[in-house]
């Protein structure tokens, strides 16, 4: 039986999580899949380089017969039939009771892009999510406010987002090297829980982020096939909705559900990794796949409008349920004229997902939950579901959703302010232990900072000009960064702005979305750096 090594300083109740038996079982599924994990993150990287030489993309030949013959996936459990509305959230203790009381049907408890992975904030998560399973928890926050259960509705089922296989855990080591984070989330909510969620009636369930292959699908069924028998979980227990947000993955979403058709449970159009997923792999092809400024990039671009009607006809056609994307405004109370304007925009965007034949979408605040209720309420009646809506009319290709070209908009000296804004207010919160940061009434996580970093790494890299006839270049990023940081002092007050912490944030900025070497994932290094332990 591997050792593993606890290196994280303590929590408060770890030992309630961090048990022996618990840590041997992380331990085992690293033991058992940790090196598949590395030989697919290799490979990525291959699929990678042959993209900068070819500038294209297709569907693969070698799995034709699986999106030709027929099969569908497993029925889904009484309480995921109806998943009209959905809420994201981090695993915070206040956000935890808010989700499960907002009257959305899922709660999406994030361990990945609205999460720090701070030790604090993994342990702690993770204790969170055992209180509220059990329907133990409760909050009372400095200002004295009580935050409890709902005794008076249906509280929504948990859907847990482990870290994507990139991530590595510091702070658990198997033979002296980092367990994957994704299966110390995993590894622990299911040690603890499977079992008390049956006897309530739900199960374990989760949303599976970040995968570019079919091949990773099959590395997850492999790990919950594992799990399941070596804790004497019936097999099949386990449901699993995939986040399609990586461009490799839009190309294989068939194969995808394929591989894990007897936990699977659906797909999820993750726009905003998706476009930044099309940024990343296309960083270097040149003109024809330089995206306009972040916020112009709708949902009704061409090449999103292909990836999402795809995204809905192959869920369909397999059985499985289509979950539309964010909407990430963060509604305010002291600007009644911006909601208005902001929740006519949501309502837009979810009825159209709901037109679309999507069965439920994502909302990021409690405020969002009812009027994406009312949309999907209309359309779906008295059915749960639209999986009777197969969309057989549509045909997508891949020229269809590589057509960034197409995309309406300009790049433009407001648009890379704020996106080097966004980057560094983002980094420094991040490093302070937040991973969801409301900024300008827009819930701002990994996914978003990603979008805006890489912009402007590939403006920089592309030569490309502002409306303005400027060039953007590195010197101009750092010249533009540093009036943003005075702004942000100034808004703050010299008090609060965190001097240490938001020069570390330039770094990062300047790191990830200027070195030639480009970063995967900018959350590596800003983990590394990261101040707490």
């Amino acid at each position: 039986m591997p050792e593993i090594d606890v290196t994280g300083g303590p929590v408060a109740r770890g030992d309630e999580i961090l048990t022996p038996e618990a840590l041997a079982f992380v331990a085992e599924l690293q033991e058992l899949f940790g090196v598949r994990r590395d030989e697919l993150l290799d490979l990525r990287r291959q699929r990678r380089d042959a993209v900068a030489r070819s500038h294209r993309f297709d569907f693969l030949p070698e799995t034709r017969e699986v999106r030709e013959t027929a099969w569908t996936v497993a029925p889904a459990p009484g309480d995921l039939r109806d998943r009209r509305v959905e809420i994201t959230g981090p695993t915070e203790r206040k956000m935890t009771i808010n989700a499960l009381n907002s009257g959305a049907r899922v709660w999406l408890a994030d361990l990945e892009d609205a999460n720090t992975p701070h030790w604090g904030n993994v342990v702690g998560g993770q204790i969170n999510l055992y209180d509220a399973v059990r329907r133990a928890i409760s909050f009372a926050s400095p200002d004295g406010r009580e935050y409890a259960l709902r005794e008076d509705g249906r509280l929504a089922t948990i859907v847990v987002r482990p870290r994507g296989w990139h991530f590595d855990e510091s702070h658990l080591l198997v033979d002296g090297r980092p367990v994957v984070g994704a299966l110390v989330d995993f590894g622990l909510y299911f040690f603890h829980n499977a079992e008390e969620l049956l006897r309530r009636g739900s199960g374990p369930y989760f949303y599976l982020p970040k995968m570019e292959s079919h091949l990773e699908a099959r590395l997850w069924n492999e790990v919950f096939t594992f799990a399941q028998q070596r804790l004497g979980i019936a097999h099949g227990t386990i449901r699993a909705t995939v986040l399609i947000e990586t461009m490799p993955a839009a190309f294989e979403m068939e194969e995808i559900l394929y591989e894990l058709r007897e936990h699977a449970s659906g797909l999820n159009a993750g726009r905003w990794d998706y476009l930044f997923s099309i940024i990343k792999y296309f960083r270097d092809s040149g003109a024809d796949f330089v995206l306009p400024d972040r916020n112009s990039v709708t949902m009704t671009a061409p090449f999103m409008r292909a990836y999402t009607e795809l995204l809905v006809r192959t869920c369909h056609k397999r059985g499985a349920f289509a979950i539309g994307g964010m909407a990430a405004f963060i509604p305010s109370r002291r600007d009644p004229q911006v909601n208005q304007l902001a929740l006519a925009k949501v309502r837009e965007d979810k009825e159209r997902e709901a037109g679309d034949g999507f069965d439920g979408s994502w909302v990021a605040h409690p405020d969002l939950v009812p009027i994406c209720q009312e949309v999907f309420d209309r359309v779906l009646g008295g059915r749960p579901n639209q999986l009777d809506r197969l969309r057989e009319e549509v045909s997508v290709t891949a020229d269809q959703l590589l057509d960034v070209r197409s995309t309406p908009g300009a790049v433009t000296e407001a648009g890379l302010r704020n996106n080097i804004s966004v980057a560094v207010q983002y980094l420094a919160s991040w490093l302070a232990g937040n991973g969801a940061v409301a900024i300008n009434n827009l819930m701002e996580d990994a996914a978003t900072a990603e979008i805006a970093r890489s912009q402007i790494w590939q403006w920089v890299h592309n030569d490309v000009e502002l409306d303005t006839g400027t060039t953007v270049t590195g010197e101009l990023v750092e010249r533009i960064l540093d009036k943003e940081l005075a702004k942000i002092c100034d808004a703050l007050g010299k008090e609060q702005f965190d001097e240490e912490r938001f020069a570390q944030a330039r770094k990062l900025v300047l790191e990830v979305a200027l070195a030639d070497d480009y970063a995967d994932f900018l959350t590596l290094p800003a983990y590394q750096v990261s101040s707490e332990k």
